[in-house]
């Protein structure tokens, strides 16, 4: 879908704000963006995906493959600095608390990305700063502030979100925001998660990879044929009732 998003010139991405395996491409995604724009971000994301389909041959510790497909993937301090043109958080889940908590700036950390993928459950969580943290947070359960400054915000799922956020700043019987909401999309992929189970095997198949990377590009094309020409009159959820 990044890959799609990346073709249209009138789509600038301001802030990227991923969790699961979503926040190791989110990562890639900025430094690529950092350093060689559209077309650099698109090299490096491909780059990634071959990583991915090379390394799981040899690798038998899943988190050593994560962090050894990261750390040859990106440069983390060219995505802290302020020149970088995306703000990119990483969402990841406290394994004693169950806690949700958004690393970004100088939290942004190898080790926070890797959490952010970690399957909890199958792989050990992540030791940071004497607190353990694993994968799959919920987005959707984020407070909208994490939106506001930007015009559009754009969710990525593989799961209809049953709870959302509601924006604190709307009255019931307002239809004005005070704080100035960012309208919000949704690019909604059922076969997302049938894609996870690759990720846990010792290979990965770089056809089956490739087929998942079409699956996005169409379902990315999909929403800007609907919902791109029309963004400034509707959001696909309606701040009134649901925000994210």
């Amino acid at each position: 879908m990044l890959d799609r998003l990346l073709d249209q010139p009138n789509c600038n991405v301001s802030g990227v704000t991923a969790s699961g395996f979503a926040a190791m491409q989110a990562a890639v995604f900025a430094y690529g963006l950092s350093v060689g724009g559209r077309r650099g971000a698109r090299t490096a994301l491909a780059n990634f995906w071959r990583r991915v389909s090379h390394a799981s041959m040899f690798a038998i510790d899943r988190t050593s493959l994560l962090r050894s497909m990261l750390e040859q993937s990106i440069d983390l301090e060219q995505i802290r600095g302020e020149d970088c043109p995306v703000k990119l958080d990483v969402l990841a889940v406290n394994a004693r608390s169950d806690a949700l908590k958004i690393f970004s700036g100088e939290q942004l950390s190898i080790d926070a990305i890797v959490a952010a993928a970690t399957v909890p459950f199958l792989s050990p969580a992540i030791e940071i700063d004497g607190d353990l943290y694993w994968g799959d947070g919920d987005i959707s359960q984020l407070q909208p502030v994490a939106l506001r400054g930007a015009r559009h915000g754009l969710m990525v799922t593989g799961k209809p979100s049953m709870s959302m956020a509601r924006c604190p700043d709307r009255s019931l019987s307002s239809t004005h925001c005070a704080a100035g909401c960012a309208t919000v999309h949704t690019i909604f992929d059922s076969q997302y998660r049938a894609a996870s189970p690759l990720l846990l095997r010792p290979w990965i198949d770089w056809g089956q990879l490739t087929e998942i990377r079409d699956r996005g590009r169409q379902s990315a094309e999909n929403w800007l044929a609907a919902d791109l020409s029309r963004a400034h009159e509707r959001a696909a959820f309606d701040c009134i009732s649901q925000y994210i």
